[in-house]
């Protein structure tokens, strides 16, 4: 006799697959992810908001497509999560803040919604963010404290930290999250699961993010295969985003089956010694590398050239902050996030001339990648250069940075330079904390990423982590 298939360990290729064959319905599935989200939730704080009735009332409606033979489409059925940055029909969409009032009609969906809501995926439940999505830990004065998955002592990462907390403890295969500067990716790797930072406007977005063109979409999977789905979904245009792309022209899930075998890969271990890496990081990430290589990739190491882009960032990413702000009075101010109001003032002081000197900075990175990517297919750096620290705090206690940014070296360069980048589970430390690698590709080659992510995971490179709490 077999044991009953645990409906929250499968994918989203698997859940279709088991509606398709009648082994199981989305019904079921909704059940049990709900009932995952629920116990999870008060050690993890995955969630701000759970959305049990409406979910399961479209599960039934996408059972019923099932049983007729009609799905609307690849995630019929698919149990979901949403960031709580991106609206939600008939929902709050509260950003972390106690700033925004919950009293409002909600009556739009972002467009990666939409594109969901169409194909009938099922919306489980919103999850929690840093206040506007402004650091890499997540945690804010409204929701509370997000922690990992793998020891709840220690943080998610953020700022998509509910979403990579969901999708590592089963409680939905799909989740859509924002990356302004790693925020897909840097809680992807605290998590051990994938993500991919898309190029920019291959995911349409509204409304438009006060972080401008630093802010992408994508999609939190347990797998590329899942993350491929997701994005032919959300990857359609919508006409709100004037800065998103034409249609891909390509399948994403199509593409991954061609493998690595010839690719050009630049292994930068650490950015030319700007970076400190961790010994444990650093030999997952090696080992990796060394599994692509095996699978018949030509693989070099050699560093980008270019120079921390991190005072750059900090104007174009603190003027955003300032942004935000801006429309808020004195007591809503007061309210925020201590480290929030601090960035906040101090891009307000910076000036046009300031803000034009740092885009400067970020096209000629985006020039030199540009360049780079003519020789070399691929690069491949770790995620991050350590491994999920303690909950509560922006930076590990004791280490010397002032931001966040200062130990997220790997993801902001590639946000400055709008590419597709991916991280993908490939060990542990001696703590059993994941480790990510983060895969980047030439602006518009989503798919080499996605493709060399699948055949790591094809090949058994990845590490399929599971948690205490799953």
């Amino acid at each position: 006799m077999t044991e009953p298939t645990d409906l929250t360990e499968l994918t989203a290729v698997r859940l279709v697959e088991g509606f398709r064959k009648g082994e199981f319905s989305p019904v079921e599935a909704t059940r049990a992810v709900l009932e995952r989200a629920e116990r999870i939730q008060p050690e993890v704080n995955a969630f701000v908001r759970l959305l049990a009735d409406e979910a399961l009332a479209r599960a039934r409606e996408s059972a019923d497509r099932w049983r007729r033979g009609e799905p609307r489409g690849p995630v019929d059925g698919v149990p979901v999560t949403v960031k709580d940055i991106l609206l939600l029909r008939g929902h709050p969409t509260l950003r972390g803040s106690k700033s925004i009032a919950e009293e409002g009609s909600w009556d739009e969906d972002a467009p990666s919604v939409a594109r969901l809501r169409e194909q009938g995926a099922v919306f489980v439940g919103k999850t929690t963010t840093p206040e506007f999505g402004w650091k890499g830990v997540t945690d804010s004065p409204l929701s509370g404290t997000t922690r990992n998955p793998y020891d709840i002592s220690r943080t998610a990462g953020g700022s998509s930290g509910g979403s990579a907390a969901a999708v590592a403890l089963g409680a939905g295969p799909l989740s859509l999250g924002t990356d302004g500067g790693g925020s897909v990716r840097i809680p992807a790797a605290f998590c051990g699961i994938f993500a991919l930072k898309p190029t920019y406007g291959r995911v349409p977005l509204y409304p438009a993010s006060a972080f401008g063109t630093l802010s992408h979409v994508g999609p939190m999977t347990r797998d590329a295969a899942d993350a491929a789905v997701l994005l032919d979904v959300i990857s359609a245009p919508d006409a709100r985003d004037w800065s998103a792309l034409g249609p891909a022209g390509v399948s994403f899930s199509d593409a991954l089956a061609g493998g690595v075998r010839g690719l050009r890969v630049a292994y930068s271990p650490c950015l030319g010694g700007q970076v400190a890496v961790a010994p444990a990081v650093a030999a997952a990430v090696r080992g990796a590398v060394e599994g692509l290589a095996g699978l018949g990739a030509y693989v070099e190491e050699r560093d980008p050239d270019f120079t921390d882009p991190v005072d750059a960032f900090h104007t174009l990413w603190f003027t955003g902050a300032a942004r935000v702000a801006q429309r808020l009075g004195p007591r809503q101010r007061q309210s925020m996030d201590p480290g929030l109001r601090e960035i906040c003032a101090t891009g307000a002081r910076r000036s046009a001339l300031d803000y034009l000197a740092a885009v400067d900075v970020r096209m000629e990175l985006g020039r030199r990648m540009g360049r780079f990517h003519e020789s070399y297919d691929l690069l491949v750096t770790p995620t991050l250069p350590i491994t999920a620290f303690e909950a509560g705090v922006e930076v590990p206690n004791g280490s010397g940075y002032r931001r966040w940014t200062g130990w997220t070296p790997f993801t902001y360069p590639f946000n400055m330079t709008q590419q597709p980048a991916a991280t993908v589970p490939v060990g542990a430390d001696g703590a059993g904390l994941p480790v990510g690698m983060q895969i980047v590709a030439a602006r518009h080659r989503d798919d080499l990423v996605l493709r060399a992510a699948h055949a790591l995971y094809e090949a058994g490179f990845t590490a399929s982590l599971r948690s205490a709490g799953s």
